[in-house]
């Protein structure tokens, strides 16, 4: 693991944030060329990689589980924001929007994340071990926070369509707000213990890992900087929004794949960072990252989308389609048989890996 306590005068990971942002300010509401949309490529995977290398630094100095906590809800705050913002601006044709993304970054996440984390370490490893205790109360709370926001709107019928009535959305609003909140005390009080690293008995010599935190100056530069990195990724998707539009459009992808491309982009820090972990045979690490940001993405989005949904034009489309609901339906089968047994090989990676591949290409070709 890199020192994270170095930090140059001049290091990439402090002048990528400022200088994405400055690159973000001039392009604001700017119709963007071909060209330009490449460079704000690579300045947008500099923001990524310094959100990752940011957050490292103040998950060293706050330490695990809370580490884990300050990517996955800052990550969800932002994206919470931009689809709220492009809802309100895009009007009726965006009403399935949080839907489509909510349901993109519970599969990346559980799929995606998890299952390169797995692999990774399996490959490296031979067997990888974790915790069962908490990543299997994460697994259950997120499937509960799954079928509340994004099963039942499928077969309610106070509304027709897939959609809420004002009082249930509030129920699902509030009931996700709880979970979250009470996940989170569990997470980081009586029962920390759950979600710490799993020292295997063959580890290799981690302690670079056990090394001096950061001071709190250096801590805190962190958090600004991953903060201002986050809104940077963020930022620049939106003004790549209608270049990925078009582009979408162009290839003849379905509307809904753009709430995949946001999930993918926003969710880069977190899978970077989980990959990490894994690398050092630190997988409960990766898990809190993969698990946290599905249940952050749907607890804070559900109630934020609630509130504006009172100056939303049009329905606002939360349930999930029948194809949906069996790649969710068999994640969360298959989810459960992986972390049962508190251990995994480079098998479980592959399946949970071969249903991300399955959800991205039905996202194409519904």
């Amino acid at each position: 693991m890199a020192d994270l306590r170095r930090s140059p005068l001049l290091d990439w990971t402090l002048l990528a944030p400022p200088v994405a942002l400055v690159v973000l300010l001039l392009t604001w509401g700017q119709h963007i060329p071909v060209w330009l949309a490449c460079v704000l490529a690579l300045v947008l995977a500099a923001a990524v990689l310094a959100a990752v290398h940011h957050a490292e630094v103040v998950a060293h100095r706050v330490g695990e589980p809370f580490g884990s906590l300050v990517l996955a809800v800052a990550v969800t705050v932002i994206e919470v924001a931009l689809i709220v913002t492009l809802m309100i601006s895009g009007g009726a044709d965006t009403a399935s929007l949080a839907r489509d993304t909510v349901f993109a970054a519970v599969m990346i996440t559980t799929n995606g994340i998890v299952g390169i984390s797995l692999l990774v370490g399996a490959l490296r490893y031979g067997l990888v071990e974790f915790n069962p205790e908490g990543t299997g109360s994460a697994l259950a709370t997120l499937a509960t926070l799954s079928a509340l926001s994004l099963v039942l709107p499928t077969f309610t019928h106070s509304v027709q369509g897939p959609e809420f009535s004002p009082g249930q959305l509030t129920f699902a609003a509030l009931a996700s707000l709880a979970l979250y909140g009470l996940f989170v005390f569990t997470q980081t009080g009586r029962h920390r213990d759950f979600f710490l690293p799993v020292a295997a008995p063959d580890a290799p010599d981690t302690s670079g890992d056990h090394s001096d935190p950061p001071t709190t100056r250096a801590a805190l530069l962190g958090l600004g900087l991953l903060l201002v990195a986050l809104v940077d990724v963020v930022g620049l998707a939106k003004v790549e929004s209608h270049s990925i539009e078009s582009a979408i459009a162009a290839v003849g992808f379905p509307a809904s794949f753009v709430g995949v491309v946001i999930a993918l982009m926003v969710l880069a820090p977190e899978t970077l960072a989980a990959t990490r972990a894994a690398r050092r045979q630190r997988l409960q690490i990766s898990l809190n990252l993969g698990y946290g940001s599905a249940m952050a993405s749907i607890g804070l989005t559900i109630p934020a989308i609630a509130v504006a949904s009172l100056w939303l034009q049009g329905p606002l489309l939360l349930g999930l389609g029948s194809t949906q609901l069996v790649l969710l339906t068999l994640t969360v089968l298959v989810s459960i048989l992986t972390v049962v047994p508190g251990r995994a090989t480079r098998l479980q990676g592959g399946v949970h890996l071969v249903l991300l591949a399955a959800f991205l290409f039905l996202a194409v070709n519904p």
